[in-house]
């Protein structure tokens, strides 16, 4: 066995409190992060206990999931979310918890803000009750979703017993065609591994194209390890990295900022390390994909037809039943098929960068008729860019409007809700039957993909419309 050390090996070892012989590890959590679904339970069970947050200020908490994403200055209408967002709070500011609700500069989707201060840095390790906290393994730190009574031992005690996941390596070689964005990539790597190729491991990503992805596209990537079964994805910390973190209100400055730097630059993976499983694909294969069933793994490029039951892996019943569930057919053209709404936001694809590639396609357009748009930013940060670069001027003279911050309409928690039948281009990361809304009909996609549906009220290949922009 090679004693050359991956990434993950050097993360995960580094925070292992004690190991239990033929049992999981006992692992130190660096950065806890809470929302207003997942935590009154566990607030609950160590107040019941009679103990305080061990913590305090290695825990953030901000309300996101329930949050209404229009007039949040008024009180929030659903008793349900008035009362979880109100337990947050309360549990906050019981235990010295920074809190970010409704109406705080600082308030935004979990895994938006967590990276926007510099509360995820590189070789730490994250966790909060949301499966997407994978997001911040973007910055080389081991971050994954964990349960209710799993946030409440992080609260009680700053750790966590985990079983060591296996390793994966995932290489994209070549450069990336025109239009292929990193949530095509994404989606690209879960259609070829389905939805459960990676069960049981931690995944790096590696090779050029993550190489020469953005900050906010490692995060896209990073963000839908979850949707092929890992436990949570990962990329090695290098200068982009650096210069992302820099600054930030809760990086380290002076010379604990010279010392992070010194450890953050011996992580990467080692050459000549071995993982349990390792896959390579061409970026020249990835065209802008979108699915047309009822999990993610149930993507294709734009230009080709809906693949037939029998060459597609798992139980023809269940695969027709998908298709019949979003009422397509086996050898169906995506193209053109008309659409009702399109999403932009969510903690996969709610960033600055997003807004600036779906302005990009919809500039001297206007919003087709039949569509409804929900432009959701992640946070209040990513709300005032759009304002300050002109991308709201963009957009209002399109007829789309911006809505305020939260994970709108990624999940039925909130008010935007996809009504049944209703098809959606969503840049959001699930499918699932009803994820949307009960019997709403999801169609996963980046954010060039829905600002083409967004003007044209079908799906359309954001290639077409790039070429009419240069051909103008």
């Amino acid at each position: 066995m090679s004693t050359k050390r991956t990434l993950f090996d050097k993360v995960w070892d580094s925070h292992v409190v004690q190991h239990i012989e033929n049992g999981p590890d006992v692992l130190f959590i660096d950065r806890h992060m809470v929302h207003e679904v997942t935590s009154p339970v566990a607030f609950l069970g160590i107040k019941n206990r009679g103990i305080k947050v061990m913590h305090p200020e290695k825990t953030f908490a901000t309300a996101d999931h329930n949050t209404p994403t229009i007039n949040q200055h008024l009180p929030v209408q659903d008793p349900l979310s008035a009362n979880q967002l109100k337990a947050l709070e309360e549990n906050a500011n019981a235990h010295g918890i920074s809190y970010w609700g409704l109406g705080h500069e600082k308030n935004g989707i979990v895994h938006v803000v967590g990276p926007e201060y510099g509360i995820t840095l590189p070789g730490a390790t994250i966790v909060c009750g949301d499966s997407h906290t994978s997001t911040h393994g973007a910055f080389g730190a081991i971050a994954f979703g964990i349960g209710t009574s799993e946030v409440e031992m992080v609260l009680a005690t700053q750790c966590i017993m985990q079983t060591k996941p296996k390793s994966m390596r995932i290489n994209i070689e070549g450069t990336l065609s025109k239009a292929v964005t990193p949530k095509d990539v994404a989606l690209y790597i879960i259609s070829q591994l389905t939805t459960s190729g990676a069960t049981g491991y931690f995944v790096e990503y590696a090779g050029e194209v993550f190489r020469n992805m953005s900050m906010e596209g490692r995060m896209t990537v990073c963000n839908l390890s979850i949707e092929m079964g890992a436990r949570g994805g990962m990329i090695a910390p290098d200068e982009k990295t650096f210069d992302y973190v820099k600054g930030r209100e809760f990086a380290p400055k002076g010379d604990d900022w010279d010392k992070a730097m010194a450890f953050w630059k011996t992580l990467p993976t080692e050459d000549g390390a071995e993982f349990d499983k390792e896959v390579t694909f061409d970026a020249a294969n990835i065209e802008p994909m979108i699915t047309y069933g009822t999990n993610p793994g149930m993507g294709i490029g734009i230009s080709n037809g809906i693949p037939d039951a029998e060459s597609v892996e798992g139980g023809v019943a269940t695969y027709k039943k998908s298709l019949q569930y979003m009422d397509f057919s086996e050898g169906d053209s995506m193209m053109g098929k008309k659409i009702d709404y399109v999403f932009l936001g969510s903690c996969t694809n709610g960033r600055i960068e997003d807004f600036r590639a779906f302005a990009s396609i919809i500039k001297g357009r206007k919003k087709a008729d039949n569509v409804t748009a929900w432009l959701v930013p992640g946070s209040h940060k990513v709300e005032t860019a759009i304002k300050e670069e002109g991308i709201l001027d963009i957009l209002n003279e399109a007829g789309f409007e911006l809505r305020e911050p939260g994970c709108s309409a990624c999940l039925a928690m909130n008010e935007d809700k996809i009504p049944a039948g209703k098809y959606a281009v969503s840049t959001s990361n699930r499918n699932f039957e009803g994820r949307q809304g009960p019997g709403a009909r999801t169609l996963l996609a980046s954010p060039l993909v829905a600002a083409a549906a967004a003007v044209t009220g079908k799906v359309t290949d954001p290639r077409e419309l790039m070429e009419e922009i240069l051909a103008g």
